[in-house]
């Protein structure tokens, strides 16, 4: 016991009738990066936030450095000397870096005095583990990787000697995730443990020492980096439900994607300097011009929030364009007129699977066919066909998936997967030219994520034109044709497949446009 820094036995965590944790065990030892990987919904972040006081387990034993404990709130795990980082960051956007790392740690009293002690440790950890920051920037100001580096600072402000990041290189360009992992090893020299949670195997083999691989709520295995390697990793992800040897996740390309030469056809989405607005009324989208062609898949790279979802509602006609012009699917757009876009033979996976083109209180089936229901084969002379509908539901169920009693379920009893999965039979369940897709695979399985690139690429070779928006790099290399990156709501560069290189898109992605095909950079008016 005494060289396990912390030691999770047992561990059962459920939620109503699903069995998050089945018996987990889990080990941290002192000085060591501890990989936890796993596919969604393996438990990965279950098991931590009860290490983390968040959950409170159903069976099982917590130690630290030897002792049992009881952790039953966050206020517990920090007393323990343990801190985590989430993916969704707990800031307050006005407040100051230095505000934000201090907060809660100061007596009432002392709210009011000045900071100087604070920034001072602040800027000591800053320079002792590479996470520069200014304290006096305002947080609402700042790109995602720092405000993920003030989030780190704040935990280790607590003193903390166990610190869990959860899926911390979403979001971060690959320069960022460079920078990242090279303070995580400069902490474990200082005697830090770190429990790094991710589903990426490429990230494990480069950071970790040692990894443990959850699958269904269980632990498959738990070995030091030096003693495995990708397929294995890959192997205890899926277990044997996948053909491992011709996998993307093993062979990072997808065999249809390799050596095609047809070319492409004309363009089936043209956006011509258009510019959205925000829900803020202020611009999400300037000045916008790009084209999609048929048979081609175009990716869309850029962290979060720079206007992508603004950009997708627009081409569709859910919101209204505030200057230029576009044209899906041969048809000018126009506010209003999404069903008649919807009809022409566009299909659209939207990035909030739960407030947008979903309707939790209707059934499965209702949901299966919401926007294509006034078409055939769902409607005869103005009414809704409902032996045909639960037939082709029934068909959609199965090769998709979906885990539900029936199509007549209520919708809301789907878990977040299985909802992703229902919006992406519906997309294409149906004959299309155009598909615009906002995170297709997010909340997915791995066998899932292959079934949907699968489609994609089958999508392509009968010739739709498909707008692929991600936030996952990785997942953009692999699929795209093309890839055009977005910084605050512009198009900063589009590079062809025989130039893609992360790290040139990891400058677009952070703001620093290519002014030609050297690698001299230049910083845009906006950043």
């Amino acid at each position: 016991m005494n060289t396990r820094l912390v030691y999770m036995k047992n561990i059962r965590k459920t939620f109503g009738d699903v069995v998050a944790l089945d018996g987990v065990d889990f080990e941290l030892k002192p000085g060591e990066i501890h990989g936890l990987l796993g596919g969604n919904g393996a438990g990965k972040t279950t098991l931590m936030n009860v290490l983390y006081g968040l959950y409170h387990p159903d069976a099982g034993q917590i130690y630290v450095h030897g002792k049992e404990v009881q952790i039953r709130s966050p206020r517990d795990a920090l007393h323990h000397g343990i801190g985590m980082v989430h993916q969704h960051f707990l800031q307050i956007p006005p407040f100051t870096v230095a505000e934000n790392i201090v907060l809660g740690t100061l007596p009432k009293w002392e709210r009011t005095k000045r900071l100087d002690a604070a920034v001072k440790r602040i800027n000591e950890l800053a320079t002792q583990f590479g996470l520069e920051v200014n304290p006096s920037d305002r947080v609402e100001e700042l790109p995602v990787g720092v405000r993920q580096r003030v989030e780190i600072l704040k935990i280790l402000y607590r003193g903390v000697d166990i610190l869990i990041l959860d899926e911390p290189t979403t979001n971060l360009t690959p320069q960022e995730v460079d920078a990242l992992f090279n303070s995580l090893r400069l902490m474990v020299n200082k005697g830090l443990s770190v429990v790094f949670i991710t589903h990426k195997i490429r990230e494990v083999m480069s950071v970790c020492d040692r990894v443990t691989v959850l699958r269904d709520g269980r632990n498959i295995f738990t070995t030091p980096l030096s003693e495995t390697d990708e397929k294995s990793l890959v192997k205890g992800m899926v277990g044997e439900h996948l053909d491992i040897e011709h996998s993307f996740l093993f062979t990072g390309r997808l065999e249809s994607s390799e050596g095609t030469t047809r070319d492409p056809g004309l363009p089936l989405i043209e956006a011509r300097n258009i510019s959205v607005l925000g829900d803020d009324n202020a611009y999400a989208v300037h000045n916008c011009s790009f084209s999609v062609r048929a048979g081609e898949i175009f990716g869309m790279a850029g962290v979060a929030g720079n206007g992508q979802k603004e950009l997708a509602e627009g081409l569709l006609g859910i919101r209204a364009l505030s200057s230029g012009e576009a044209i899906v699917n041969n048809q000018p757009v126009r506010k209003g007129k999404t069903r008649d876009i919807l009809a022409s033979g566009v299909a659209y996976i939207p990035e909030d699977r739960l407030e947008d083109g979903f309707l939790p209180r209707a059934s499965v089936a209702h949901n299966l066919i919401l926007g294509y229901h006034h078409q055939a084969p769902y409607q005869r002379r103005g009414f809704l066909d409902w032996k045909t509908i639960l037939r082709v539901a029934w068909d959609l169920i199965r090769e998709y998936q979906i885990r539900t009693p029936g199509p007549e379920e209520v919708a809301a009893n789907l878990s977040g997967g299985n909802i992703q999965r229902l919006m992406l039979a519906r997309a294409f369940a149906h004959p299309l030219n155009v598909l615009i897709a906002h995170n297709p695979t997010r909340g997915l399985d791995i066998p899932s994520m292959e079934f949907v690139y699968t489609k994609l690429m089958a999508l392509r070779a009968q010739g739709a034109a498909i707008l692929l928006i991600s936030e996952d790099l990785d997942e953009l290399l692999l699929l795209s044709d093309r890839i055009g990156v977005i910084y605050e709501g512009r198009i900063l560069g589009t590079l062809e497949r025989e130039e893609f290189d992360k790290y040139t898109i990891g400058q677009l992605m952070a703001g620093i446009e290519t002014t030609n095909s050297s690698t001299r950079y230049r910083k845009t008016k906006e950043v």
